[in-house]
């Protein structure tokens, strides 16, 4: 009873915290943006429709991001992630996204490639498929930026830790089969 207690003040004490941060602020909807956001090939649905807003929303406020989209298998959010994706790096940042599978790192490089393929984004994959010298060259293409977007396997060491190390200059996504968490990670 006394953990869950102190936990619960240690949690508004880190939330306040965040609060008082100042984020990147995104620009607001662009013409490459509605581009992008107009080539998905389906019909959003309004749960994407909502979530979509809602990201924008943060991402375009100038505070720190942290935000969780929740949803069965199939309903979009790698969609919705992608979009928010878009705008990081329209925007001049780098992304990651995070999972905890490599063969849901090989489906997510794949809808990024089909996705990003008229935009000139460079697109890499890093998960256990890659050789160690193949790992190191794509970090060090990260870190240089020659890389805009990477799809990354959690499980990937030390290439992860590699990442971690230079998050600020990234957005981050954490993306399974039932959710993805978006978080702008803050300068050290």
């Amino acid at each position: 009873k006394e953990s869950i207690k102190k936990m619960s003040f240690d949690l508004k004490r880190l939330y306040q915290e965040r609060d008082e941060l100042k984020g990147f602020r995104f620009s607001d909807d662009a013409e490459l943006q509605r581009v992008f956001e107009s080539s998905f090939p389906f019909e959003d649905t309004p749960d994407q429709v909502l979530a979509n807003q809602d990201i924008k929303d943060d991402m375009t406020s100038g505070k720190v991001m942290d935000r969780l989209v929740c949803g069965d298998v199939g309903f979009g959010k790698t969609e919705v992630a992608l979009r928010a994706v878009f705008r990081a790096i329209v925007n001049g940042k780098q992304a990651v996204m995070l999972a905890p599978t490599t063969i849901l790192t090989e489906q997510h490089y794949n809808t990024a490639l089909e996705r990003f393929k008229d935009f000139g984004i460079k697109i890499e994959v890093l998960n256990r498929f890659k050789t160690a010298k193949q790992q190191q060259k794509i970090i060090l293409d990260l870190k240089e930026g020659k890389i805009d977007f990477i799809n990354a396997s959690s499980k990937v060491q030390p290439a992860s830790l590699a990442i971690i190390k230079f998050l600020s200059k990234l957005v981050l996504f954490y993306n399974t089969q039932i959710f993805f968490h978006l978080v702008q990670i803050q300068p050290q």
